[in-house]
């Protein structure tokens, strides 16, 4: 629901067209009427553009932002209660330039996917109204209020005695099973987490394992069976220590067929700065991640190095940034980690991801990740089997490995993309 808590005051403040927005350079009122719907880019990768176009028709929606008077960016994060808290950037263009307009709606865990869709899109139709009141549609605009239901306005209000305190629990257990005359695939898989947020305080608490199993006949007539686990479990405790600090520590543990592992267990105390503060995060954000503790490694098979298990220290920098931006979005991080006891053991990955509007109707997009690998303790010292190679049982030594995604999108043709047609089309899918 929108953060303007009393729909009074949001008629008040749409009937003074804007006058409460947080960032006012230009007064639109100066703008002359424009004789056509508001053109509007709307820029959201988590919206359902469809019925957004359907439920609000007093604009003209179109496919560049070059085109529009209004640039809406929406971006979004999850909330402690495990819902999701959706923030409403109106950017102004060409006479709306220098206009900035900011509303927020934050949904339930309980919420449907159609509660949280409607409740989007009347806080993007608030947003909207101070703009179309300056064009040819605004004799036809018309604001009405519909008291809510109290017993609903408590439910979603937080309760002064919260008798969960906070804390939301999720569940999930599932399998698989297939098969043909000659193999067969089962996979069991499970998860669970328990997490409380508040200002102050986060707790998150998450474990979740996997078990495969695979069976080929072979051309002999023999039978193969590979066997494979993961579990992995973690808890970790954040403070907030200032507007551009923060202090953690986490405890983790869990095992992995793939890297020879039959049982790691570590503790790392954390601490974090922010170039923005904490409260940007959705548009901007560049944070430097320091951790240092004891490792304890437990192994399948004896390694390289002739062990069995060993404890070490190890300690991890990551320096991340992510933009979310009318131009596009960027996101990168560098996380480096080593061993204290030798600083030759160590991995680098650099992350890195951008979608970028080169210009009118030419888009990049830009993914990948690359990693120097320097610290595989845990390679078996007797040769990996042709099987456990092409199962991937196990990880073979490497010094690197990589993954790049590149692409270009070019869109042209007529600017307005208000018309919806779902004829012969099941959700996303076209049947032809």
């Amino acid at each position: 629901m929108p953060t303007i808590a009393d729909p009074i005051r949001v008629l008040v403040a749409l009937a003074c067209l804007g006058a409460a927005a947080p960032l006012v350079a230009q007064d639109p009122a100066a703008a002359a009427p424009s004789s056509q719907p508001l053109r509007v880019f709307l820029d959201c990768g988590r919206c359902d553009f469809d019925h957004l176009r359907r439920e609000v028709r007093f604009v003209d929606y179109v496919r560049d932002r070059t085109d529009a008077q209004l640039h809406v960016l929406v971006t979004s994060q999850g909330t402690g209660g495990g819902g999701e808290e959706y923030e409403l950037f109106f950017l102004g263009q060409n006479e709306f330039a220098n206009r900035v307009d900011t509303l927020r709606y934050v949904s339930r865990q309980d919420d449907t996917e159609d509660e949280t869709r409607e409740g989007l899109t009347r806080t993007f139709s608030l947003g909207l109204i101070p703009y179309a009141s300056r064009t040819g549609i605004a004799d036809a605009l018309r604001i009405s209020y519909e008291a809510g239901d109290e017993d609903d306005e408590a439910a979603r209000a937080v309760p002064e005695n919260d008798p969960w305190d906070f804390w939301v629990f999720r569940a999930r257990l599932g399998g698989t099973l297939e098969g043909e005359s000659r193999q067969q695939d089962s996979d069991l898989e499970g998860s669970f987490s328990a997490s409380r947020t508040t200002e102050a305080l986060k707790i998150d608490v998450s474990a979740s394992g996997n078990w495969n199993e695979e069976r080929f006949e072979l051309s002999n007539g023999e039978e193969l069976i590979s066997t494979t686990r993961d579990y992995d479990i973690d808890a970790s405790v954040v403070w907030s220590v200032a507007t551009h600090w923060s202090a953690g520590f986490q405890v983790s543990a869990g095992a992995e067929t793939r890297v020879n592992q039959d049982l790691t267990i570590r503790t790392a105390p954390a601490i974090e700065y922010s170039v923005y503060p904490y409260e940007e995060s959705t548009r901007r954000q560049i944070t430097v991640t320091y951790s240092v503790g004891p490792i304890r490694y437990d192994y399948e098979e004896i390694t390289l190095f002739d062990r069995l298990e060993e404890t070490l220290v190890e300690q991890e920098l990551e320096l991340s940034a992510a933009f979310q931006q009318p131009w596009g979005e960027f996101d990168v991080s560098l996380e480096g980690s080593t061993f204290l006891h030798d600083l030759s053991k160590h991995r680098l990955d650099l992350f890195t991801g951008l979608e970028i509007r080169l210009f009118r109707g030419l888009n990049l997009d830009l993914n990948g990740n690359i990693a120097r690998i320097k610290n595989q303790l845990y390679v078996p010292r007797e040769d990996v089997s042709d099987e456990d190679i092409l199962l991937e049982r196990r990880q073979l030594g490497t010094d690197f490995e990589y993954e790049v995604d590149i692409g270009f999108s070019y869109t042209f043709g007529s600017v307005f993309n208000n018309i919806v047609n779902p004829r012969m089309s099941e959700g996303d899918r076209n049947f032809f």
